[in-house]
């Protein structure tokens, strides 16, 4: 079995289409086998290639509520009072590591996105 590394588009569009050839192939064989290695290589070709930023920590909260079909007020209790949600949805407060946990906990958002410093908002300038 030869296989070599994914170094450019290239290699990477070959490797997509060896794994298409070889999707399905039965648990055990040899082409089983080389599709396990071709999907690890592509994988690691696109993670360096194709890097996915984690999110910002209050656009993570807002889309879990949407997806969710709820609003704001399901954040009290969790981040803390009515008054809190909104200055911490605002971006005046900083998440406190124990709104982190709540966050991950109940709406199970990755505490890795949570711990991240949220992007600053943008102040209004006066005219």
């Amino acid at each position: 079995m030869e296989i070599k590394p994914i170094k450019n588009d290239k290699d990477h569009a070959a490797a997509l289409r060896e794994i298409e050839r070889l999707w399905g192939a039965t648990m055990g064989s040899p082409e089983s086998d080389r599709l396990d290695v071709m999907v690890t290589l592509a994988e690691a070709y696109e993670r360096t290639r194709f890097p996915i930023d984690v999110p910002d920590p209050i656009e993570a909260i807002k889309f879990r509520l949407e997806q969710q079909g709820a609003d704001t007020k399901a954040l009290v209790g969790v981040i803390g009072n009515r008054t809190r949600v909104y200055e911490v949805l605002r971006r005046d407060r900083p998440l406190s590591l124990q709104m982190i946990r709540r966050l991950h906990e109940q709406l199970h958002i990755p505490a890795e996105v949570l711990i991240r410093p949220s992007r600053k908002r943008k102040r209004k300038i006066a005219a």
